[in-house]
């Protein structure tokens, strides 16, 4: 768009236009950021990993950390139900 263009929109359009840019580089700072710990989480795994840790359990365990004590108590108990009618 051209300085002509502009020229003839309202200024509200112009303020309105600019918020929206503000919003979207914000996000797309955010996404980066993302990115970035991302990598850094990958990174901790990796060496978390070298140090003979089993990285699929330690992600259980982060999950579960993250769950409610009643739920995670009540899902265990269903679980070891099933797996007692099941006989294993």
């Amino acid at each position: 768009m051209d300085g002509m263009e502009e020229e003839h929109k309202p200024s509200s359009y112009r303020v309105t236009a600019d918020e929206l840019r503000q919003f979207i580089e914000r996000f797309e700072r955010l996404d980066a950021e993302k990115k970035d710990i991302a990598e850094q989480q990958k990174e901790v795994m990796a060496e978390a990993k070298s140090r003979g840790y089993d990285t699929k359990v330690m992600r259980k365990v982060i999950a579960l950390r993250k769950r409610d004590r009643d739920d995670i108590a009540e899902e265990e108990a269903i679980l070891d139900m099933y797996k007692e009618a099941l006989g294993m």
